[in-house]
């Protein structure tokens, strides 16, 4: 084959530290848009980004020439940094150092989608842990 085709979807999750619901109405529509910037600027292609108090979620299209390590160790520093920055809130906004991260296939890329786009809706029937832990099972990962 003469060419090179890759087309990776991830489903990355992470937590702010100590799962604090640190990220009221201003940081997720500030932050959000940066993160966003962030991921496009890494070659990342942003489908949305959605999430809750205590966690985020991302569905991306990954760079072939980075890692996911990478790409999520410098979303997560540069936004907390932003966060920082821009003093949203009184107190030092940071992310809990592990994440999650899930390729996602076309068949299944609207569910994902909408699972994402969902999540208010999503937890006010399940919580954080709840969610984490299925993805967990779901993925073989418990």
């Amino acid at each position: 084959m003469s060419h090179s085709y890759n087309k990776i979807w991830i489903h990355a999750i992470w937590a702010t530290k100590n799962r604090e619901p640190l990220i009221n109405r201003d940081i997720e529509e500030n932050s959000y848009d940066f993160i966003k910037n962030q991921l496009e600027e890494m070659g990342c292609k942003v489908s949305l980004i959605n999430g809750m108090s205590d966690h985020i979620h991302c569905l991306f299209l990954l760079n072939p020439q980075k890692s996911i390590a990478d790409v999520i160790k410098q979303i997560k520093g540069s936004s907390s940094h932003y966060v920082n920055q821009q003093e949203f809130i009184n107190e030092k906004f940071s992310w809990q150092t592990g994440y999650a991260a899930f390729s996602v296939s076309e068949s299944v890329f609207k569910k994902a989608f909408y699972y994402i786009k969902n999540q208010k809706q999503h937890h006010s029937q399940n919580t954080f842990e709840q969610e984490y832990n299925q993805f967990l099972k779901l993925n073989g990962l418990e």
